[in-house]
């Protein structure tokens, strides 16, 4: 039994744009457009799920993609930390942040570490590698790197090397917990399917 699971990261708003961990804000209109030229372009899919955030159910609607929230790929709880940009709250909490940014188990002040996401991750995937057939999921990108960080049984420092652009799909498959891994695919516009 084969499951591919294709991760899609959302479409540009606000907070991505301004390094500003997520506070609901929506698709800004560059982003919406972009995500919307992309509509009709994935594959067709067994399961749709969406991180419970704006913005990714926002990039999923304008994929035209009917998506159930699932709360196993929920973005992590940023604490105190939510909202604010990076540069605030490095001046703000320098220590914290150098912790938080070089030592996975440190979390934010009421937050998630990053060991804490990684473990989430790795057991959805888990669940998932029961489910025959294609699922679709617009996450988040710290979901995405999550995901990296686990198929490749990398040190979870690593988290933080991995960029993930906008609208760029990241898809795993395999069977019995044994993951291969696609990196990245720019999503195509109309005239670019990929099926």
């Amino acid at each position: 039994m084969t499951s591919r699971v294709t991760f899609i990261s959302p479409a540009m708003n606000r907070s991505l744009r301004e390094a500003r961990f997520d506070d609901g804000s929506p698709l800004d209109a560059s982003g919406a457009a972009r995500a919307e030229s992309a509509a009709g372009t994935l594959p067709t899919a067994d399961r749709v799920l969406v991180s419970p955030t704006v913005r990714c159910r926002e990039t999923a609607s304008a994929l035209g993609l009917a998506a159930r929230d699932e709360p196993g790929l929920r973005a992590p709880d940023m604490g105190r930390w939510r909202g604010r940009t990076l540069d605030e709250v490095g001046g703000a909490e320098p220590d914290a942040m150098a912790r938080w940014l070089t030592d996975p188990a440190a979390a934010p002040p009421g937050g998630e570490s990053v060991r804490d996401l990684c473990e989430r991750v790795a057991g959805w995937l888990d669940a998932s590698a029961e489910v025959t057939g294609r699922t679709l999921a617009v996450v988040e990108p710290e979901i995405v790197r999550a995901v990296v960080v686990t198929v490749l049984k990398a040190p979870q420092a690593a988290f933080w090397r991995l960029d993930v652009p906008p609208l760029t799909a990241t898809e795993v498959s395999g069977r019995s917990g044994r993951w291969n891994l696609r990196l990245g695919q720019p999503l195509g516009t109309r005239t670019g399917a990929r099926r």
